[in-house]
């Protein structure tokens, strides 16, 4: 069970609006390397781990990305939401306007709509959790690339900094699951060379 506080897990307070950047941004709210998946992949994924750490570890993550996925959702509401209609057609987004408003809806930042075909479970700890490395890993490089293109406004790189690292510390945390369930398999003789 989990205990909601009220408050974003890092504050976002954006004083521009700018489209343009919400646009790409959203692809980390429904995109394929977006804190949607992740958050359904491993909170999926949880349940088939061979012992308490690795489903603790799943569970704690899993539960922090829909924070962030809070945070994101945050950062591209508020730069659209005083947007006029100009400024979102100028930005690409008139498509998306008509359908969705300025309403955060998941999708990719080429328009796609968030799948679950996006979420790897495979039923095998050491599958999964060498794709949730692998997750943590292509989300940092989106996140790098927003920072790239968010270089001028620091109200939308310090929240985008926030994000990168952690998914620097969930790849480190997954790192440490995948090595205890490899020593543990290892001892047992399964998965030897």
């Amino acid at each position: 069970m989990w205990t909601y506080n009220k408050v974003l897990q890092y504050p976002v307070n954006i004083k521009t609006t700018d489209p343009r950047l919400a646009k790409v941004i959203i692809s980390q709210y429904g995109g394929p390397d977006g804190e949607l998946a992740a958050s359904l992949r491993y909170l999926s994924q949880r349940f088939g781990m061979p012992d308490q750490t690795s489903k603790a570890i799943l569970n704690d993550i899993g539960t922090e990305e829909l924070a962030h996925l809070e945070i994101v959702g945050s950062i591209v509401h508020q730069l659209t939401k005083k947007a006029s209609i100009e400024e979102l057609e100028k930005a690409g987004l008139a498509p998306y306007y008509t359908d969705h408003g300025v309403d955060v809806y998941p999708v990719s930042a080429s328009g796609v709509p968030f799948t679950a075909a996006y979420i790897a479970a495979k039923g095998d700890p050491i599958a999964n959790l060498q794709e949730d490395l692998a997750a943590e890993q292509k989300a940092r490089a989106t996140y790098e690339k927003l920072i790239d293109l968010c270089r001028d406004n620091p109200d939308v790189l310090d929240p985008l900094k926030f994000l990168r690292q952690r998914e620097v510390v969930h790849f480190q945390r997954f790192g440490e699951a995948l090595r205890g369930i490899q020593d543990r398999l290892s001892s047992q003789k399964i998965y030897t060379n």
